[in-house]
């Protein structure tokens, strides 16, 4: 008796066309092909609002699911299996049926400047007055201006090499990046200065890669547990559940840092006026098993300090267009 040889599954892998989104895509279809060398795993590039509207200022477009929607889509509808975002984007309520599957390793999830060429002999503080820097995150806007209110400050889109030119050609004259993301692009060597977190609490989930996939899709789960980190899992489950519990978009000035020492993590957040003249900061310490409910705690304690107060006036000020 002839036995049929059943041809190995095709499992198709969606992301985001930009330079950076592939880059980490490949490292994920790269790991996975590793691990299940059986199994096929086929990339499938789409084109998300974000990548769409480069001339608004990300606030105003006033979408949380700006770079992920269009992936999230395409999972619904069975075009694509699983979407590997940087989970920053990634918004921290999903839609109905979908889950976040596996988080992968962290990279230095730290904010960078990176400066035109005359600052060389420069650091943020000693920045002269007047100085422009480019920056696309209210979370660094509002930060930077409460530690600098001496500099000034430009809204900056497009991928990294556009901002890159800019910067270059003198529009600005430094940027605040991430550290993973120019590093992933093999632009480490254009970084001036690691922010400490005193000055810039980094965003939600920062560094790491966020991979979304459908809930009743068992034997994809399955696989993808095969790359998630469990302590950066553990850290971000924490960011991301402070955020969720106050109700805060992409585009909200939240910061936070996560440290896990044995099964010890702690965790500090910050929430802060666009103006840097209102915040309220704390940091909580709890088991890592308890990552969701640390997270939960924070904000409740960040609420008592007036967060709420200052995240209904951005809101106010975002949908007044200002």
């Amino acid at each position: 008796m002839t036995s049929v040889i059943s041809p190995p599954r095709t499992i198709r892998i969606g992301t985001r066309k930009s330079q950076l989104a592939l880059v980490q895509t490949y490292w994920v279809q790269e790991q996975l092909q590793k691990n299940f060398p059986g199994i096929s795993f086929e990339v499938h590039t789409m084109s998300t609002q974000g990548d769409k509207i480069l001339d608004v200022a990300l606030a105003k477009i006033g979408d949380k699911g700006l770079f992920t929607k269009e992936l999230e889509l395409g999972m619904i509808n069975q075009e694509i299996d699983f979407a590997v975002h940087s989970l920053k984007d990634l918004p921290t309520r999903l839609p109905e049926g979908l889950v976040l599957a596996a988080i992968t390793e962290r990279e230095n999830p730290a904010d960078a400047m990176v400066v035109h060429e005359k600052h060389k002999d420069k650091q943020i503080d000693t920045l002269p007055e007047g100085a422009v820097i480019g920056t696309s995150s209210l979370r660094r806007l509002a930060q930077l201006r409460h530690h600098f209110p001496h500099l000034q400050f430009k809204d900056v889109r497009g991928n990294l090499n556009t901002r890159m030119a800019k910067l270059d050609a003198g529009e600005y004259d430094a940027l605040i990046l991430a550290v993973a993301g120019l590093e992933r692009l093999e632009m480490g060597s254009r970084i001036h200065q690691v922010l400490p977190k005193e000055i810039s609490l980094h965003a939600v989930g920062q560094g790491a890669l966020g991979i979304e996939c459908r809930a009743d899709d068992t034997e994809v789960i399955s696989i993808l547990k095969a790359i998630e980190h469990p302590h950066t899992r553990d850290r971000c489950l924490a960011e991301r559940s402070f955020l969720r519990e106050l109700e805060g978009g992409c585009q909200v000035p939240i910061g936070v840092n996560t440290e896990l020492n044995d099964n010890s993590l702690t965790l500090t957040g910050i929430v802060i006026s666009v103006d840097g003249q209102k915040l309220a900061k704390d940091t909580v310490t709890g088991v890592a098993s308890s990552a969701e409910q640390l997270g939960s705690y924070l904000a409740q304690r960040l609420r008592q300090q007036g967060a709420q107060e200052i995240l209904d006036e951005i809101f106010t000020q975002i949908q007044r267009g200002s």
